[in-house]
């Protein structure tokens, strides 16, 4: 028994580790961080690297959070170790009329906050 839960306090240990990986957002890639909303999807990325992903599709939710591995041009992976999606993004961050939207695996997203802190 004991051997069984230093195992299992080792799975945790090492997912601890792996979470702590994420990379920050670079800062030529900025106009990413902040939460990305449309009705059947919603994408969450901080400046630390955290991501958080939602999206209904067909009656099925996807969900995926985890660390930011990185930038491939445009795209970005998110996950641990080999075990990673990939984010394909067809129109990076843009402004227009004050409004910021992004097309994320084809859906265009609207930025609805930007979690930069304020200056006062």
């Amino acid at each position: 028994m004991p051997a069984r839960c230093f195992r299992g306090f080792a799975v945790l240990a090492l997912a601890a580790a792996l979470a702590a990986c994420g990379k920050p957002v670079p800062p030529d890639k900025a106009a990413y961080v902040g939460e990305w909303k449309q009705p059947t999807m919603y994408l969450l990325i901080t400046q630390d690297g955290s991501v958080r992903y939602q999206r209904i599709k067909g009656g099925v939710t996807t969900s995926v959070n985890g660390p930011l591995q990185g930038f491939a041009g445009d795209n970005f992976d998110v996950g641990l170790g080999p075990m990673k999606s990939t984010f394909v993004v067809t129109r990076p961050p843009r402004e227009a009329n004050g409004r910021w939207t992004m097309v994320v695996d084809g859906v265009e997203l609207t930025r609805t906050s930007d979690l930069q802190p304020t200056v006062r």
